[in-house]
């Protein structure tokens, strides 16, 4: 078994962050539907920077011990925890089993794109 570095690590926790920022540049201007769509877009493409400052690298570091399918799925298993979370807290829409039971079939999906490595 491969010893586990800062590259294993370091791009997981970077997209973490990556995909708080980017679920509030796509979806926090939803709370606040009453403000001028330009308002919204501007923001959001503020808020988008530092998503990007934290992607890029995340993938260019992760590359060195991830294949890019790899660090794709992450990215979308990452998003999908973090909007879950997002949806329920900040938009205060509950998720139903619909949602779990297709989160479950995506990370499935996952798992197999991960175990075509071992």
């Amino acid at each position: 078994m491969p010893a586990i570095t800062a590259a294993h690590i370091l791009p997981i926790l970077m997209l973490l962050g990556s995909n708080l920022f980017m679920t509030f540049a796509w979806y926090g201007h939803l709370s606040y539907k009453s403000t001028a769509i330009w308002l919204a877009i501007l923001a959001s493409w503020m808020i988008a920077l530092p998503e990007y400052m934290l992607a890029v690298p995340a993938n260019r570091i992760g590359s060195s011990v991830y294949s890019a399918a790899e660090l794709k799925t992450m990215q979308e298993v990452i998003t999908l925890v973090i909007f879950a979370g997002f949806s329920v807290f900040w938009l205060k829409q509950p998720l139903s089993w619909h949602h779990g039971a297709g989160f479950v079939l995506i990370a499935a999906g996952a798992a197999i794109i991960f175990q075509a490595k071992a």
